[in-house]
């Protein structure tokens, strides 16, 4: 009870101090501004405007400098999902090839449509899983095409055109792609890749849909083109059991937000051979293949229904879905430049920092002391993100990186060891090259948690990537430590 009674005394003594220092300061500088008036009036007019002016501008610097240092800058807000016309990806693209980016297979999307404008033909897509008979539609379409199709499944395995006209005389590319869910790697982008290029993609299955199908579809529909859904291999169902699935299969396209009219929904059959077990007159049973006829008439009708509308919408809507396809390889280009640069920024950031250890006074001086290293390395690998941070930020981060060190060095330090020790006629480690070599794998560690932050976030997040280098410390000191360590005996030797 005394002991709370003191403290209760000392806060308020503490209060009234600050009272009375807070009232003289106070009346001091009101005194003092009061004085400076009055001899400012006192005095030429001149005089009077001209330090007004200038302490309208100190305190303008001031608010200037205190918002610099203080307050977030704005990012930009995001436009992905924005349909981008010809001008923003012809933009971006003089940006990134400026910065040093590889354009080149963004650049090849855009030639490709260009001569697939120049041709005036329109490109109908077939998309499906293997085995749902895609080929064979199209072998029932164009019977004279060269159309591989194989009884196991899945012997589309590229992209294959065939030339096909309608009553119309409209000249049509029908498209082969590789069916989806297969095992080869690649095959699924490369189908979906080739439904971006196309005015019409026409979804192949064979019954009711699956969640893979589902997703597929789902993909389909944002790209914002007409999607004609076909249940093929229709004569194994009676006709209830048709009209039953078609309303299921449209269903489930309103079910993911599509919009589909019911005449976009068919049923069809492509015809090809079937294995039948036919019977002789002497009793005996034969297996024999037959041809099966096709029955695709329904399709025609809605591929021709399609194509009958202004086809000015179809040739936007399959220029946008071509523009976000080479957004997207350029944001994997600039992507892969990015960590390109990074392990660049890191890498000279580590041979500095590691130089730095081994010229310190004392061994074992913490390298994050060396705030120009740690604060261009940030600065830089920011840069390269995109991101403007506070310097506040800036400090804060490595500040916390500096926190976590503590714990991290002697773990650092015997990894360090360990490396040194692989090298051979080393002999004994001199404990500066050992603490080299620690400090090195910790500012390695520190700048691939930061740019593990700014990929992932899109900012200067300092807590965040802090925690992400004191979590990822142990896997970013093995896989650094025998990289590092010839980087500090090179640098020994020299």
């Amino acid at each position: 009870m005394k002991l709370d009674r003191f403290v209760r005394v000392a806060i308020a003594i503490a209060i009234a101090l600050v009272f009375v220092v807070a009232t003289g300061s106070l009346l001091f500088i009101t005194e003092s501004a009061l004085n400076v008036w009055d001899r400012l009036r006192a005095g030429p007019a001149v005089f009077l405007y001209t330090y007004t002016a200038v302490m309208v501008l100190l305190a303008t610097a001031a608010v200037w400098l205190v918002w610099r240092l203080v307050v977030k800058k704005k990012v930009a807000p995001a436009t992905r999902h924005k349909p981008l016309s010809k001008s923003d990806i012809k933009e971006r693209l003089q940006q990134a090839e400026a910065a040093g980016v590889d354009t080149s297979k963004a650049q090849a999307e855009l030639r490709d449509l260009a001569a697939r404008q120049a041709s005036g033909a329109i490109h109908l897509c077939f998309f499906g899983e293997i085995s749902s008979g895609k080929s064979s539609l199209i072998k029932a379409l164009v019977p004279e095409a060269d159309v591989v199709i194989d009884v196991v499944g899945g012997s589309t395995g590229d992209v294959r055109h065939y030339r096909w006209r309608n009553d119309a005389g409209i000249e049509i590319m029908l498209t082969d792609v590789p069916g989806t869910g297969g095992h080869e790697e690649g095959l699924d982008e490369v189908a979906t890749e080739e439904a971006k290029r196309s005015h019409l993609v026409l979804f192949v299955c064979d019954s009711d849909l699956t969640r893979t199908e589902l997703n597929a579809v789902k993909v389909l529909l944002a790209f914002d083109k007409p999607v004609v859904v076909v249940l093929n291999k229709a004569d194994r169902y009676s006709d209830d059991e048709q009209a039953t699935l078609l309303q299921q299969l449209l269903q489930r396209i309103a079910d993911l937000g599509g919009e589909v009219r019911r005449d976009q929904v068919v049923a069809v059959s492509a015809g090809g051979e079937t294995d039948v077990v036919a019977r002789r007159s002497d009793g005996s049973e034969e297996s024999e293949r037959r041809e099966r006829t096709a029955d695709i008439g329904v399709l025609v009708v809605a591929i021709n229904r399609l194509l009958s509308d202004d086809a000015q919408p179809l040739d936007e809507r399959r220029e946008r879905a071509v523009f976000q396809l080479a957004a997207d390889k350029l944001a994997a280009a600039e992507s892969e430049y990015r960590l390109q640069r990074s392990e660049q920024i890191i890498r000279g950031a580590t041979r500095k920092a590691v130089v730095g250890a081994m010229a310190a006074v004392s061994p074992g001086a913490d390298i994050l002391v060396q705030g120009y290293i740690g604060t261009t390395m940030t600065q830089e690998l920011c840069k390269i993100y995109g991101v403007a941070p506070r310097d506040l930020d800036i400090e804060e981060f490595l500040s916390l990186g500096q926190s976590r060190v503590g714990r991290a060095l002697p773990l650092s330090l015997a990894v360090a060891g360990n490396g040194l020790k692989a090298f051979p006629g080393l002999g004994t480690i001199v404990g500066g090259l050992a603490h080299a070599v620690a400090y090195g794998l910790i500012f390695d560690a520190l700048g691939r948690s930061l740019v593990l932050t700014l990929s992932r976030h899109g900012e200067l997040l300092p807590e965040t990537a802090a925690k992400a280098f004191e979590e990822g410390i142990s896997e970013h000191l093995e896989a650094g430590v025998r990289r590092i360590a010839r980087l500090a005996l090179d640098e020994k030797r020299s």
